[in-house]
């Protein structure tokens, strides 16, 4: 099955466009008719992966941060890049604890969050090329929930 519904945004790595990120998702994700619950999961898990580009990839930088929202049948794929500064090591920096930031007090779990509140993640980067997070979440729905 192919992609049925597609949203692509771009918008300043800011801290306070995290929470238009959640907003945008939640409401592409409306037409799926998700539970409330798996709303929150893709929330938190847009705002670990936006939050992460911001703050690691940017390193506070003006720049622009990529959010794509496709929907492939009760399937929903959610992909947050930037082109920062990318990741040296990725396995390691999955690894729960681990924070390139400490000074700034990150508590190193934002991978991990993300893995534990969607079904799948897939994460590309290249240092000095910047950060593709690539999440996957199932939605059962309840009804056809179709627009």
């Amino acid at each position: 099955m192919g992609v049925e519904n597609h949203m692509q945004v771009f918008f300043d790595a800011r801290s306070v466009n995290e929470k238009l990120a959640r907003m945008l998702v939640a409401a592409f994700m409306m037409g799926m008719n998700p539970t409330l619950d798996e709303l929150e999961d893709v929330k938190t898990a847009v705002s670990e992966a936006v939050t992460n580009a911001i703050i690691h990839g940017y390193q506070d930088e003006e720049q622009q941060v990529e959010l794509v929202c496709d929907k492939e049948g009760r399937q929903l794929v959610v992909t947050v890049e930037d082109h920062g500064i990318g990741i040296e090591n990725v396995e390691e920096a999955m690894q729960p604890f681990y924070t390139s930031k400490p000074n700034l007090e990150r508590s190193g779990m934002g991978f991990s969050f993300m893995e534990a509140f969607m079904d799948k993640i897939e994460v590309v980067s290249r240092p000095g090329e910047g950060t593709k997070v690539v999440m996957w979440k199932y939605i059962p729905g309840k009804g056809d929930g179709e627009q």
